[in-house]
């Protein structure tokens, strides 16, 4: 039976974006969007709201003027249009394909606003290749699932309208609408995976199951089935041992489910995280070198960009390297914060109690590391405290610990970090001090 492709076909799916202020077009040039946009600029109530998107990854010779046909196409229709320029090359532990995926997103992205819309032109066959793809990698229920609908994307939500489509149905209907689009050279090339899969391997498959790319659809539709029941009871075990606040996992909750359920509550907090998805062997490793490690030890587990420890009853996943060394840093008279080499901001705010501002104003101030051996005395506690002991009975991490600057005014110890003030330098003259506050997580923007 021959497939009809229309409007009307894939109203069910472009009715979600009746509320949207706009809706964008991933828009390369290429048959499968060339039809999509084509469809939707056919609905007078979208039509209005179209803003047609071009991706230069910086990767083709031909890019500009392909982004040229896209231009004129998109001005024919009567839709907006823009072009967007990505660095798409990929970085060590990325694939070429995953780089220009992120990238590609990752620009889609900075476009969307509250209740915006992106419509992208995947299809059934590209389904068939995301689920093989996953399939040779050994994912598992989550990878199978293939590609989704619909999904929060940036601030808005992505939409596949031809999901259900074959590509022999959106060639149909190019040629009927005698339309005109370009052909990406790099489609012939087998050194991508995907490509080989097009273009080697699913024409056999069809020699012999001419309906693969449903059946295998439906069967991805399956496994996203049981994908959200397992996840949905996965999360409901994560949340009662998360620490939204501090971003860990509480360690002595993890052995009193099986080892599967373990695998998943982790998935969910590398999710929560928004890292990329460990590997199953990490997740293995994690359970027998981090969890199961001495209650009294201080294991770390390596690998994709981030690093997991356990500190006590907690579980932490740091992402990226390790800070950049604290280094001694002169605070600027009347400045009201310092950005110090490791990439934080110290702030120094008015307060009721704190440093005198008084002194504050008059003092030469300097912020340094942590040398080793450094003693206060804390207001309302008798004799000096060593830091390590203080550090250890705040239950701070010890690689926390050389991260957090210590202040001092006139060469004495008058603050660590924004923990404690010198029981010296200790004021409750109302309304005429400062407090510090430090702020971790500052992006280096100035």
């Amino acid at each position: 039976m021959t497939e009809f492709l229309s409007a009307h076909s894939i109203t069910p799916v472009l009715n979600q974006c009746s509320k949207a202020p706009l809706v964008y077009i991933g828009y390369s040039g290429g048959v499968d969007s060339h039809v999509l946009l084509h469809l939707c600029a056919s609905i007078a109530a979208l039509k209005v709201k179209i803003i047609a998107v071009y991706i230069d990854h910086g990767l083709q010779s031909e890019a500009a003027s392909w982004a040229s046909h896209c231009q004129y196409v998109a001005n024919t229709m009567g839709v907006g249009f823009k072009v967007l320029r990505v660095n798409a090359h990929s970085v060590r532990g990325e694939s070429p394909e995953e780089a220009a995926r992120n990238a590609r997103y990752n620009a889609f992205k900075s476009l969307m606003t509250v209740n915006d819309v992106l419509l992208v032109a995947q299809h059934r066959e590209d389904q068939l290749e995301t689920f093989f793809l996953q399939l040779m990698r050994g994912s598992g229920l989550r990878g199978l699932s293939a590609m989704p609908h619909s999904l929060p994307f940036g601030q808005g939500v992505i939409l596949r309208p031809l999901l259900e489509v074959s590509k022999q149905a959106i060639k149909d209907y190019a040629q009927t609408h005698d339309l005109k689009w370009v052909e990406d050279p790099s489609n012939a090339s087998n050194a991508y995976d995907r490509n080989f899969l097009r273009n080697e391997i699913f024409p056999l498959l069809k020699q012999r199951w001419p309906q693969c790319d449903k059946t295998v659809t439906r069967s991805a539709k399956h496994c996203a089935d049981a994908q959200d029941l397992i996840s949905e009871q996965a999360h409901t075990v994560f949340s009662a041992m998360f620490n939204e606040v501090e971003q860990t996992l509480c360690i002595s909750e993890l052995p009193l489910y099986k080892l599967p359920l373990q695998a998943l509550v982790i998935r969910e907090w590398f999710q929560a995280l928004n890292l990329k998805m460990p590997a199953q062997a990490f997740i293995e490793r994690l359970q027998t070198e981090v969890i199961s490690a001495r209650i009294d030890s201080e294991p770390m587990l390596s690998g994709q960009g981030y690093c997991v420890r356990r500190y006590r009853d907690k579980l932490y996943c740091l992402k990226g390297n390790l800070a950049p060394k604290l280094l001694d840093t002169h605070w600027p008279l009347g400045n009201d914060s310092i950005r110090l080499s490791s990439g934080q901001r110290l702030f120094c705010l008015p307060s009721s109690t704190g440093i005198s501002m008084a002194l504050w104003q008059s003092s030469s101030i300097i912020v340094k590391p942590r040398s080793g051996g450094e003693k206060i005395c804390l207001p309302g506690r008798q004799g000096s405290h060593a830091l390590k002991n203080l550090f250890q009975e705040a239950a701070i991490p010890p690689w926390e610990r050389d991260t957090i600057p210590l202040v001092y005014l006139d060469n004495k110890l008058a603050a660590v970090g924004d923990l404690w003030i010198s029981a010296v330098f200790y004021s409750d003259q109302l309304d005429n001090c400062v407090r510090l506050f430090l702020d971790k997580k500052n992006d280096g923007a100035e």
